[in-house]
């Protein structure tokens, strides 16, 4: 069998892209298990979060607004914010701006279980990142999601 090649002295459990993928899924681990309980899935709360966000003065964002805020797909968007409003927690109305487009409006339940999930979700955040320093990191990863040079 030819050897693998690598640039990394110890393997591949030094590579960065590796070691991040690992952390990723072991936090997407930890937030299926903090939103379980409250029967939505980490897109769906993004996606409730991201909406009640954007609406909170009044002005409801539309599908494209919340794909951007979300940053996911529009048809996925779409597909999830359909969920949502069988659950009962968002309702989507035409944009009285444009007859093509659907707004998304968080309803009171919609609302309470943001707030439920945003207690879940940042009680499992603040354990998960609990051995690093968060400041450092959250700069980190500003920089290499392209928002801070």
């Amino acid at each position: 069998m030819a050897e693998l090649h690598t640039r990394f002295r110890g393997g591949a459990s030094e590579s960065p892209g590796l070691l991040l993928w690992r952390t990723t899924m072991r936090w997407q681990r930890v937030m299926t298990a903090a939103l379980a309980p409250l029967d939505l899935t980490h897109v769906q709360f993004v996606l409730l979060a991201s909406a009640r966000w954007l609406g909170r003065n009044g002005e409801p964002p539309n599908q494209v607004q919340l794909a951007a805020q979300a940053g996911t797909e529009v048809k996925m968007t779409s597909d999830v914010v359909a969920r949502l409003e069988a659950k009962g927690l968002v309702v989507r109305e035409a944009d009285p701006r444009d007859s093509r487009a659907k707004v998304i409006r968080v309803t009171a339940a919609g609302a309470a279980a943001a707030q439920q999930a945003m207690v879940a979700v940042e009680a499992a955040d603040s354990a998960f990142f609990e051995p690093v320093d968060e400041t450092q990191l959250v700069g980190l990863l500003q920089q290499l999601a392209g928002e801070i040079r």
